[in-house]
């Protein structure tokens, strides 16, 4: 039987995988066809839809009776994406900010970050925690419309936005690749939650740290592919724009979710253990992305999250996973 949860796990993120890239160019073109500038849809409908996995998962982690699962992986995923994704990214190729639009979302992320860690300090996630940040995410997507509409032309990160979106098609066309691909997210994520339970209940672990490891490093894979390409294309606003957008969404909706279906006791090690590393994660992504480094002739002095920085987020993830694995020993 653990060959096949491993099976379904394995089958359930390789279709998550697939479906979200179509979930997002779909949702993309939509937003095109009925209006939605070009700078809301990269903002929010693009970050929403990167996170469009982990969503899925969480309501159906949180309906069959596994919300630890749901919350590792809303908080594995923000740590994944910053650590392992942009720590990779940046090894490869050094990620400057140069978007003054994308220098204003740091400040929300940290501010949503405590946010949501205040909520779940008391070891509890309960239906108002749920409807705090679904308020939350509300207040988040009028902000980041009004944003957009308020930014300059000459923004980077519209260029960027703009060489990225897919051409649009017919309506008919993208309703129906839209509709296949959140039939295929609820396939996959009804897959990898029963893979995954499964093999949490063989080996004797929590729900949690499988959400936390194997979901949440299996969602993010999408992320990592996408964002090594758009460094290589010299595209790093998109790229830590998608990371930042993500791990917002993540907080305010994937957290959400199993508050709202689900209310439980948290895991002690949630309060402990991975709420301190999300946040000393977002602290320091933010304080290398906001201090320009001195300028060197020829160089730019924009901030940026070089190969250093990129090694270092890199080896602070092999740690977490130790700590992890620690744990389950201890």
């Amino acid at each position: 039987m653990m060959a096949a949860w491993l099976a379904a796990s394995l089958v359930g993120l390789a279709v998550l995988a697939w479906s979200a890239d179509r979930f997002v160019v779909a949702a993309a073109q939509l937003a095109e066809r009925v209006g939605l500038s070009t700078l809301v849809i990269g903002l929010t409908v693009v970050a929403f839809g990167t996170s469009a996995p982990e969503i899925v998962i969480a309501i159906v982690a949180a309906v069959d009776g596994s919300p630890g699962l749901a919350v590792g992986n809303a908080l594995g995923s923000n740590i994944a994406n910053i650590a392992l994704v942009l720590g990779v990214t940046a090894l490869i190729a050094p990620l400057r900010v140069g978007s003054a639009l994308l220098r204003r979302e740091f400040p929300v992320l940290i501010l949503v970050t405590l946010f949501a860690a205040a909520l779940l300090l008391d070891g509890r996630l309960t239906r108002l925690d749920g409807a705090l940040l679904l308020l939350g995410l509300v207040l988040l997507l009028f902000w980041l419309a009004r944003l957009a509409r308020r930014g300059e032309p000459s923004d980077s990160l519209l260029h960027e936005i703009s060489h990225e979106l897919p051409p649009t098609q017919p309506l008919g066309r993208i309703l129906l690749h839209l509709t296949m691909a959140c039939l295929l997210l609820l396939i996959g994520s009804r897959l990898l939650v029963w893979g995954g339970v499964g093999l949490a209940e063989a080996v004797g672990v929590p729900d949690l740290i499988i959400g936390l490891t194997l979901v949440a490093i299996g969602t993010s894979l999408p992320e990592l592919a996408a964002a090594v390409a758009g460094a290589l294309r010299r595209e790093t606003d998109l790229v830590i724009g998608n990371i930042v957008g993500s791990n917002l969404f993540n907080l305010l909706a994937v957290l959400a979710l199993p508050a709202v279906i689900a209310p439980h006791a948290l895991d002690a090690g949630v309060v402990v253990r991975d709420l301190p590393v999300m946040i000393g994660l977002t602290l320091l992504l933010l304080l290398l992305l906001l201090i320009p480094r001195p300028g060197r002739p020829g160089v730019s002095n924009t901030p940026c999250l070089g190969r250093v920085a990129g090694g270092t987020l890199m080896l602070l993830y092999i740690g977490y996973l130790g700590l992890l694995a620690a744990g389950l020993h201890g």
